[in-house]
């Protein structure tokens, strides 16, 4: 009987240097909240408003990060939140492989040919995107909620945390009640002017 390849679980969000990974009065219509547009200057290659013209104009030094890191990724978990507070990113899953959502709210699930796919409970999505995946890397990309979840269950491989220069003061924390030990080992770090990438391992 062959054995099933499965990748590794890489969870990985922006955060302040202060934690936080929206500013205050995130959701849907509001994008980050207050200010937490700040937060993926380095996405998008500088300042932007949700008003302007939205386009993925990262630095090189943002590429030498980001590029590797995608190559890996065959599939991937978001929450509910980020699919709302991002709008659906247009309505089509700008990510490799199928985006699942973790959602209680199944009953609006788009047209699969989206990339998306809806589901309920972390374990069921996580299984879902191993599948997609093929073999390849599954990509936990925020909110926070779902990656404190994967870091409870001891899933998660590594955690890639990208500081963006910026003190928000307010809004939704990274670790908010998290209350586990982890030892992480730093992998690699990839500073650039808009955010300083830092992968870890986590050791186990």
């Amino acid at each position: 009987m062959s054995r099933v390849v499965t990748g590794r679980v890489i969870a990985t969000i922006t955060t302040s240097v202060d934690g936080y990974v929206t500013g205050p009065g995130d959701g849907p219509g509001q994008g980050l909240g207050r200010g937490g547009e700040r937060l993926h200057y380095w996405v998008m290659g500088g300042p932007w408003t949700y008003e302007g013209e939205h386009s993925f104009a990262m630095s090189e030094a943002d590429r030498a990060f980001y590029d590797p890191l995608v190559e890996r990724i065959g599939g991937g978990v978001v929450g509910r939140g980020m699919y709302d507070a991002a709008g659906a990113w247009g309505g089509t899953n700008p990510f490799p492989g199928t985006l699942v959502v973790l959602t209680h709210r199944l009953d609006d699930q788009p047209d699969p040919a989206t990339g998306f796919h809806f589901v309920e409970g972390f374990d069921h999505a996580l299984a879902c995107a191993r599948e997609v995946a093929g073999g390849k890397d599954v990509a936990l990309s925020g909110g926070a909620d779902l990656i404190r979840q994967g870091l409870r269950a001891g899933v998660v491989d590594e955690l890639v945390i990208s500081t963006a220069p910026v003190v928000l003061g307010a809004g939704k924390r990274l670790f908010e009640g998290f209350d586990q030990d982890v030892d992480l080992r730093i992998r690699s770090v990839h500073p650039a002017e808009w955010a300083v990438h830092t992968t870890y391992d986590v050791v186990r």
